[in-house]
């Protein structure tokens, strides 16, 4: 994407109010923008890693929901139309039935 007429024309204009400005501030203002830059940056790495870690607490409850059916399962109950708290619930009365 090259930069063409009324880009150049900008370009221009804000180079022209930097040096006419104050030029002693455009390393401060150079300064504030790579600060922008790399508060930008390391936003963006911890959004990141956020939602990699939302992924792999989903996969992780995903591997337990099916190892709470498959002990239901093991122990003759049914999981159709019961929430994960119910089938739960019921696994831990029939296991504390069978020590009993």
């Amino acid at each position: 994407m090259a930069i063409e007429g009324i880009e150049w024309l900008f370009i221009g204009l804000i180079a022209i109010i930097f040096l006419l400005w104050a030029p002693e501030k455009i390393p401060k203002i150079a300064e504030a923008i790579g600060k922008a830059r790399r508060e930008f940056e390391k936003a963006s790495r911890e959004f990141y890693s956020e939602i990699e870690r939302e992924a792999e607490v989903k996969s992780l409850k995903d591997e337990s929901d099916e190892k709470i059916i498959e002990i239901a399962k093991s122990l003759g109950i049914t999981t159709e139309g019961k929430t994960r708290d119910e089938v739960v619930k019921e696994i831990i009365e029939k296991s504390t039935m069978k020590t009993s």
